[in-house]
């Protein structure tokens, strides 16, 4: 999958959710070790505006396209077997996949109770899946975070899947700096994943994800938090993409 298209120089992967399922089995199979980054319009803004973010998206093992303007891009660009891989749904297809692979899966995310609650809402949803452990992030940096104890207490556990439930990208930030750490093969940033799936904030409705306005729901939930990711950087990520693409601009993956 070493395949990427380039926007606005983060390296997306052309693929579906059920390659992504594939992949991560492969990987779990054969023990490679990898983090995943759920990439959306606000993930690529993330990245023009830091380096060291861009260059975490860019040594990740995937970035998957989770929203529907890279869907679309992909989409143009010669990839039409593209779908949005968005973390609530993939979360759901590991775990079912699970079932028969028999992966051990670790929930480290969210505020306090959330990532156990979640443990029990899966568990109940797949009678049957392995569930290593659970944890709740302290407050800090990502960099602060990344720890030999965190890293201890997650690999006494032996994990094959290590869910993380933070906001982006910090939850990414997080994922590389443990990599080295981590004896699980796959770690994935899941970020509202953990609230979606307990309840705690409500998801769009499928009308809205398919379109493409998924962005008004939650801006008009949480107003005050992303008033900016969406009013501000969703039409510069249009304008600079519109001149990527006319040739005005080049963005190099590094």
């Amino acid at each position: 999958m070493s395949d990427r298209l380039n926007v606005l120089g983060v390296g997306i992967s052309p693929i579906n959710l059920r390659q992504a399922v594939e992949q991560l089995d492969a990987w779990i199979a054969t023990g490679q070790r990898h983090y995943v980054c759920i990439c959306n319009v606000h993930s690529v803004m993330e990245c023009r505006r830091s380096a060291e973010v861009r260059q975490v998206f860019n040594q990740a093992g995937l970035v998957t396209p989770d929203g529907m303007p890279l869907v679309w891009l992909l989409r143009q660009s010669g990839y039409p077997d593209v779908s949005r891989v968005y973390g609530p749904d993939l979360m759901l297809a590991v775990m079912e996949r699970s079932l028969t692979a028999g992966h051990r899966h670790y929930f480290h995310g969210g505020v306090t109770g959330v990532a156990e609650a979640l443990a029990e809402i899966m568990r109940q949803r797949f009678p049957g899946l392995a569930v290593a452990g659970v944890s709740t992030p302290a407050f800090g940096t990502a960099r602060e975070l990344c720890t030999e104890d965190v890293a201890d207490r997650i690999n006494r556990t032996e994990p094959d899947i290590v869910w993380v439930g933070m906001s982006s990208p910090k939850q990414d930030l997080w994922m590389s700096c443990m990599r080295p750490l981590l004896r699980a093969p796959v770690l994935v940033g899941v970020g509202a994943a953990f609230d979606f799936h307990t309840g705690r904030i409500r998801q769009a409705p499928r009308w809205m994800m398919r379109s493409g306005l998924e962005w008004a729901f939650r801006l008009g939930q949480e107003p005050r938090r992303l008033w900016r990711r969406y009013l501000i950087d969703n039409p510069w990520f249009v304008f600079e993409v519109s001149r990527q693409k006319l040739g005005i601009k080049r963005f190099e993956i590094n």
